[in-house]
């Protein structure tokens, strides 16, 4: 809380200093807060700009590195659905839940499933007699209204029935980003997304690759930002906001996002032309792993992704090559592919695999609902079943403090029921619609992720050691980026 005394400005900016205090429980702050004090020691200076957060200075080197928005041009938001029945792990529920959507022969019924978000007693942003248009490239043609649409069914103009149609069946599901290392399905129709975000959709080809990283909070752990080959949601990264950094401005692919004035800056330090890919590989190479938010811990207290540019050509080459491996793991194999055509990675002898007395069941009675780790046998329990070679930190993994094999499950076992919080209002009857059992490609895509984690944790040092060096080397201050 901020207070004045006084009925005038004043002439000169007060100073501000900053200071946290000690991680613990609850009852050790209290006992530290009685030992400060403004003399005392502890205290940082915070920036004297009158728009500046109330947050540490930028240190001496920290502060020279370019802010990833100055990097990477433009970015946005990803997907906000807003309603969780049009997202799902396998396409057949999303398909199913459409169906029971528009077979429902009551408006009142088939408006709550649809579930509208209310303005002031009425519908708001998406409703169940709205229209909307087809985001999934290549069709993008306006459908009609889903409240409309059966009566236009038998209409005499041919356009108008085929439009019909194609609103009552809806688009098929899509790959979706849905948080970092978990790729499920939406219904890519416009109709039901409360903020597609149009530009994303308009943009994306099987050229396309995007980024998601915290620009207005702080990174716990892990990677500081996520590589995804699919349009991702707005929580991506690890569940709570996130900004989208793509690497194409284009569905072509041939209008790069990666800001000229870097591109110039990087090609007169080498003395050739830089190809923008490898500056957005290079990106994630350097902030795309653990080390990245360990060793940069006290800066990041004040939000918002760093890039230290070095000046050393050959640095960057190896950093190039390496972050086109971490993107192709983060990708799934669909970027940068090493096979043709695309597969997931595979760790080879000694990876993650599910043997014969390992099966996961798949009835009803054997839907899992747990998942445990046995580090002593090095195995993942998925209910009564299990899945061997998964070694501790790919167990362990993080990003920003979201376990990703427990966040990956808890959308797939039996119960997927999570608490509401606050004033949310109950989710649709329609997302109850799902698998009966665990599904086979459920199997699949677990140990595609398995196999990601684990070559992703052997590329971390390797990370860890690019970014010392880099760090160590000549760098290019961002203040040219602007000079």
């Amino acid at each position: 809380m901020l207070a004045s005394r006084s009925r005038e400005p004043g002439k000169n900016a007060a100073r501000v200093r900053y200071r946290a205090l000690a991680k613990g429980r609850r009852e050790q702050k209290f006992e530290e807060l009685k030992t400060i004090t403004l003399a005392g020691g502890g205290w940082s200076d915070c920036p004297s700009d009158p728009r500046a957060p109330f947050l540490p200075e930028l240190r001496e080197g920290w502060g020279a590195f370019a802010p990833l928005d100055a990097v990477i041009g433009d970015c946005g938001s990803g997907v906000m659905p807003g309603r969780t029945w049009i997202i799902a792990p396998d396409e057949v529920s999303l398909k199913q839940r459409w169906k029971r959507l528009v077979e429902e022969p009551k408006a009142d019924k088939r408006a709550m499933l649809f579930q509208p978000h209310m303005r002031d007693g009425k519908p708001g942003d998406r409703h169940i007699g709205k229209s909307g248009k087809a985001l999934w490239w290549p069709q993008r043609e306006v459908l009609t209204a889903v409240e409309d649409a059966p009566k236009q069914v038998d209409h005499e103009d041919q356009k108008l029935r085929l439009l019909a149609r194609r609103a009552l069946a809806g688009e098929a599901p899509v790959r979706y980003g849905f948080r970092s290392f978990d790729r499920q399905y939406i219904l890519p129709d416009a109709r039901v997304i409360n903020q597609p975000n149009p530009g994303l959709w308009d943009n994306y080809s099987e050229q396309q690759i995007l980024l998601t990283a915290p620009m207005d909070r702080t990174p716990k752990n892990g990677p500081g930002l996520s590589a995804v080959a699919a349009i991702p949601d707005l929580h991506h990264y690890a569940g709570r906001g996130g900004r989208v950094f793509a690497l194409w401005r284009n569905a072509a692919a041939t209008e790069s996002n990666i800001s000229p004035a870097v591109i110039a800056l990087l090609s007169k330090a080498f003395g050739a032309p830089v190809d923008p890919v490898d500056i957005f590989a290079y990106v994630a190479a350097l902030l795309a792993h653990p080390a990245y938010t360990a060793s940069f811990a006290e800066d990041l207290v004040r939000p918002g992704l760093r890039v230290p540019l070095t000046a050393d050509a050959a640095l960057f080459a190896e950093a190039a090559k390496l972050g086109r491996e971490v993107i192709r793991l983060h990708t799934f194999g669909e970027r940068f592919a090493t096979e043709d055509p695309p597969r997931p990675p595979r760790v080879g002898e000694g990876g993650p695999t599910q043997p014969k007395d390992g099966a996961i069941p798949s009835t009803p009675e054997g839907f899992p609902d747990t998942l445990e780790y046995d580090a002593a046998k090095r195995r993942l329990l998925v209910g009564t079943g299990f899945i061997d070679n998964v070694p501790p930190a790919v167990w362990a993994y993080e990003v920003s403090g979201k376990q990703v094999l427990r966040q990956w499950f808890s959308y797939r076992r039996k119960n997927r029921e999570r608490p509401l919080i606050g004033d949310k209002r109950p989710p649709s009857p329609l997302g109850d619609i799902q698998p009966d059992r665990w599904l086979p490609e459920y199997t699949s895509e677990l140990i595609n992720v398995l196999n990601v984690l684990a070559l992703l944790v052997e590329l971390e040092p390797k990370q860890a050691d690019l970014l010392k060096r880099v760090c160590d080397g000549p760098l290019i201050p961002a203040s040219k980026l602007t000079a």
